[in-house]
């Protein structure tokens, strides 16, 4: 029988880790963990997902690319043009309230790591470390064929969240991250992916750094009430 309270407790205790140690989790385990995250349904049971798990060498050369490629582009914007996602994750033009719970989260990081406003060097230091995977030692791409509808991103939400949900209850964490979706044209290459398929987005796996305050931010959620409507 599932126990449901621990299941509520491994969702409430999810957050994104933004350090984690060298501590390599074991194959066996990074596979169950894609086994049970597989459950996830999908339209038709089309299980639109794809995974690419890198570690060793082909992890720190994919790293070390994207990281050049992103120090370039800092120096030189007019670069950034080269680089394009795939598809939009975010809104072309934020508002309310979507823009003032993005500030609120950018701007509890920063001031947690002491990172004060205007100060871009440290800012881009941050945001660099997503590109190293935040020192985890696994990463993982996940790619998706190019004509699904758009139903299948929602499955691929799912399946997602299983992930990280089934790595909690194992001890691990982990780190959703869209910003690797802008050098899929370096990403995609490198692992092998085909001309059919689209980078959906990457994520850091592996033990938390539970010394680093990093990994104390945890981010706000609205109440029900503010997202739910009743009707009868």
């Amino acid at each position: 029988m599932v126990d449901n309270s621990s299941v509520d407790d491994v969702i409430n205790a999810r957050m994104s880790a933004r350090a984690f140690t060298p501590e390599l989790p074991s194959r066996e385990l990074i596979d169950h963990i894609l086994a049970v995250a597989s459950r996830a349904p999908s339209g038709t049971n089309t299980q639109p997902w794809k995974v690419y798990v890198l570690e060793g060498k082909i992890r720190d050369e994919l790293c070390d690319k994207v990281c050049d490629a992103y120090e370039a582009i800092s120096k030189n914007p007019d670069l950034s043009k080269d680089y394009e996602e795939a598809y939009s994750y975010y809104p072309e033009k934020w508002f309310s309230p979507y823009i003032d719970r993005r500030r609120e989260n950018g701007w509890s990081l920063y001031g947690l790591l002491g990172i004060e406003k205007g100060d871009k060097e440290k800012m881009f230091l941050q945001h660099q470390k997503n590109f190293r995977f935040f020192d985890a030692p696994i990463g993982l791409f996940f790619t998706i064929h190019k004509d699904l509808g758009t139903g299948s991103i929602l499955d691929y939400g799912m399946f997602l969240q299983n992930i990280m949900i089934s790595a909690q209850s194992h001890g691990l964490a982990t780190c959703p991250q869209a910003a690797w979706n802008k050098f899929s044209k370096i990403i995609m290459p490198i692992i092998g992916a085909g001309d059919d398929e689209m980078l959906v987005c990457g994520m850091a796996i592996g033990y938390p750094n539970k010394a680093d305050k990093v990994n104390t931010f945890q981010t706000p959620r609205a109440k029900v009430a503010e997202f739910t409507t009743w009707l009868k």
